[in-house]
């Protein structure tokens, strides 16, 4: 199999071209990576356990830009699967900035959609929970894939319209697709300004870890590899045109996974400063997964979140030289917001 991955020198991304070259031999991969900043060149180091050196190694990386269609137009033409993971992904850099999320996530979503009409590939689009807005605390519901798109950033309105895009090419040209949305993945290889890299680092760093606002907001996190599990899962057994939500029941306030990152590294409760609630800040995300675990029978390896984080914690504390260079960086720039 001939697989192009866009965005896999991201964080999901990478997590996914280095498990399927690990557990699949049958599979080529092509990386298509604009290479911004959340990207790292050292991601995918060793990522191919059968390489004996770089011409027989089954990954390469094509620095280009997904919406430049003479850039992806042949690298769909010879692949047999393409999965999407490329999309610029921050909030606050949606709220500073908006125009490249406009560009990546649905130009970008769009070009591809073009080739593989073009081509008749396989394709499956990866999305975010963020698309559905938000619940509120106190309720009791859950996402599901009929729930009502109600984005409340940029960047949640740009990948829910990609996602509208998919929909309309799959109804209008029969293009053969699936889609998932997620909720909020962790992991190995995650960029240090996210919460809880930022966090870890944070500590390792010998800087105190940041709390947004008073710490209630909650999410439904999921460990990276049992993401791109379930995205293996939905290639090979989804129903095309169908939409799945991929989620490992694990609801968590803010305040209490930085306790936990807290106390599996050796810090104290309170080891932590407050600081200003991020614009338009979601309440709470909740994903319903039963129709990916009854329809195709997946299941999370990482059930319970408190393991998923040592081993989290054991990655950072193993790879400072990957995490390293850019932290200073970041930190300065969360200052000069007051975060």
């Amino acid at each position: 199999m001939q697989l192009l991955v866009t965005g896999g020198m991201g964080f999901i991304g990478v997590n996914f071209v280095r498990s399927t070259l690990a557990a699949r031999p049958d599979v080529r991969v092509t990386v298509l990576d604009k290479m911004t900043y959340a990207a790292n060149a050292d991601s995918l180091d060793g990522a191919d356990p059968s390489a004996a050196g770089d011409t027989d190694s089954r990954v390469r990386l094509v620095v280009g830009d997904v919406a430049d269609a003479a850039v992806v137009d042949p690298l769909v033409a010879e692949a047999d699967v393409v999965v999407h993971f490329a999309a610029e992904s921050h909030n606050d850099n949606s709220l500073r900035d908006p125009s490249p999320f406009v560009q990546t996530n649905l130009v970008g979503t769009f070009t591809l959609l073009e080739a593989i009409r073009r081509h008749g590939t396989r394709y499956h689009h990866i999305s975010t929970d963020e698309v559905y807005g938000d619940l509120e605390l106190d309720d009791p519901g859950r996402f599901t894939p009929d729930t009502p798109y109600n984005p409340s950033s940029p960047y949640s309105a740009t990948k829910a319209g990609s996602d509208l895009l998919v929909r309309a090419w799959v109804r209008s040209f029969r293009v053969q697709a699936t889609i998932s949305n997620c909720s909020n993945n962790y992991g190995p290889y995650q960029h240090v300004e996210k919460f809880i890299p930022r966090q870890i680092t944070n500590v390792l760093a010998g800087l105190r870890p940041k709390l947004y606002g008073a710490g209630q907001n909650v999410r439904d996190w999921i460990h990276v590899d049992d993401h791109n599990d379930a995205v293996w899962t939905i290639i090979e057994r989804g129903r095309i045109g169908e939409t799945y939500l991929i989620g490992a029941d694990g609801e968590s306030d803010n305040l209490t996974v930085l306790r936990t990152v807290l106390e599996l590294m050796g810090q104290p409760a309170d080891a932590f400063d407050h600081v200003t609630d991020r614009a338009g800040h979601d309440l709470r995300y909740a994903i319903d997964a039963s129709k990916l675990r009854q329809e195709l029978g997946w299941t999370p390896k990482y059930a319970d979140l408190r393991s998923g984080l040592a081993r989290t914690i054991e990655w950072y504390r193993d790879n400072r030289t990957w995490w390293e260079a850019g932290k200073a960086g970041i930190e300065q720039r969360y200052a000069q917001g007051g975060q």
